[in-house]
């Protein structure tokens, strides 16, 4: 069947009684096309007290939404909490409202792209990248596995890229195949400019063991993290681990959307130190990307 003829059954689009997508809780007529991702809903406040008017501020679970012009410009923040699995539902529900006729339930004719970019705090793997540094996710690798489940994910991920890094990693088999996707470049260019780290960075599935942390339970790798620090590809090393990048670009790309992941340096991995007294810098981190978005 032709997708633009395919009507999706209300079981895998769920639309509220309102005509909001079922988790983000928003209209199709609320969305904008310039849109910045933060993972924890207050930053969304944080986000919208730069705004020179707000539109409307919605909340649901974990999903915060307020639009709003800045500086003439429209724009739409919405947090999409911890990982991989939340972003997949933010990405496909933000893709519904741009693309797919809630009415009829069938795709619309004319394409809408999304410009989406994530703003978020990272830990840097590498003793050149310190905290309060900026870094660009030029790529993202993502060891969640979600890209995995949808049909030719081939055409938007970096193949060799994963061939050898899974070689130099002895990659465990019974953990999820690790895919990685490009940024889109014309955001890499408008975004991060001349004043942010262009990296490559991991995508955890979790915060603790899968980012090579051991509380009290032991790593099944206890060497990932060196191997992945020593990694090398057309001679740049992995930068920094995050969770959510690799899945929002890879989404993005394969449903025609451009995205980037910008994160700040909040944790230097191999010197082990933490700063928890963050926010003027993500503060500034905010105020970069309102102006360039």
């Amino acid at each position: 069947m032709n997708t633009q003829e395919r009507i999706i059954p209300p079981s895998e689009l769920i639309i509220n009684e309102d005509g909001s997508a079922f988790h983000i809780h928003l209209r199709p007529d609320q969305l904008r096309d310039n849109i910045i991702l933060v993972g924890d809903p207050g930053r969304v406040d944080m986000v919208a007290s730069y705004f020179d008017e707000i539109d409307y501020d919605v909340h649901s679970r974990e999903f915060h939404a307020i639009a709003g012009k800045y500086k003439g410009k429209e724009l739409l923040c919405i947090s999409h909490g911890i990982g991989p699995d939340n972003i997949e539902i933010v990405i496909t529900e933000l893709d519904a409202l741009a693309n797919i006729n809630f009415r009829t339930r069938t795709v619309n004719p004319t394409h809408r792209t999304l410009n989406l970019v994530r703003v978020g705090t990272s830990g840097s793997l590498q003793e050149d990248i310190h905290i309060g540094d900026f870094v660009m996710a030029s790529k993202g690798t993502g060891f969640d596995g979600i890209l995995n489940f949808y049909a030719d994910r081939e055409r938007v991920c970096d193949m060799e890229f994963e061939r050898l890094f899974m070689r130099h990693t002895d990659w465990n088999h019974s953990w999820a195949a690790p895919y990685t996707v490009n940024a889109d470049e014309e955001l890499i260019r408008r975004i991060g400019k001349d004043d942010m780290i262009k990296g490559y960075t991991i995508a955890a599935v979790g915060f603790y063991a899968p980012q090579g942390r051991m509380v009290r339970l032991p790593l099944a790798d206890p060497d990932l993290n060196e191997k992945i620090e020593s990694f090398r590809y057309d001679g740049k090393p992995i930068t920094n681990f995050e969770m959510e990048s690799a899945c929002l670009q890879g989404l993005a790309k394969m449903l025609g959307h451009k995205a980037l992941t910008v994160c700040c340096i909040i944790a230097e991995r191999r010197l082990t130190k933490a700063n928890t007294d963050y926010k003027p810098a993500v503060r500034k981190l905010i105020e970069t990307v309102l102006d360039r978005i």
